[in-house]
C-alpha cells in the first residue's frame, strides 16, 4: 500500500511539474506574439502619422502652386504611406488575434481525473 500511495504521488508530482512547463511555454509564444501586434501597431502609428505630414505637405503644395507638379508628388508619397500603414494594422491584427491564452494547458488541465481535483463542500 505504501508503495502505490508512493508511486500516486510521484506521478501527481510529475504531472504537476509538466503542466507548469507547458504553461510556462504557452505563456512565453503568447507574449511573443503580442508583442509582434504591438510592434505592428505601433509601426501603423508611424505610418499613419507620416500619412498626415505628407497629405498636410501635398495640400501645402497643391495650394501653393495651384495644384502644380510638387504637390501632386507629395500626394503619391503620401499614398504610398497609407498603404503601409493598412498593411501593417492588417498584420497587426492578425498577429494579435493569434494570440489565444494557454489552450493546450486548458486542454490538458481538463484531462486530469475528477478525484484529484478539489471539490467545494456543500454549505
Amino acid at each position: 500500500m505504501g508503495d502505490l500511495v508512493k508511486d500516486v504521488a510521484g506521478d501527481l508530482s510529475t504531472l504537476v511539474r509538466q503542466e507548469l512547463e507547458l504553461a510556462k511555454a504557452e505563456a512565453r509564444e503568447t507574449a511573443t506574439r503580442a508583442g509582434k501586434g504591438a510592434g505592428m501597431y505601433g509601426g501603423a502609428g508611424i505610418a499613419g502619422h507620416f500619412v498626415l505630414l505628407f497629405l498636410s505637405l501635398a495640400l501645402w503644395w497643391a495650394l501653393g502652386y495651384y495644384l502644380v507638379g510638387l504637390g501632386w508628388s507629395a500626394v503619391i508619397v503620401a499614398v504610398l504611406w497609407g498603404i503601409v500603414a493598412a498593411i501593417l494594422a492588417v498584420r497587426a491584427k492578425k498577429e494579435l488575434q493569434a494570440a489565444k491564452g494557454l489552450p493546450r494547458t486548458a486542454e490538458t488541465v481538463k484531462k486530469i481525473p475528477e478525484s484529484l481535483k478539489p471539490s467545494e463542500e456543500p454549505r
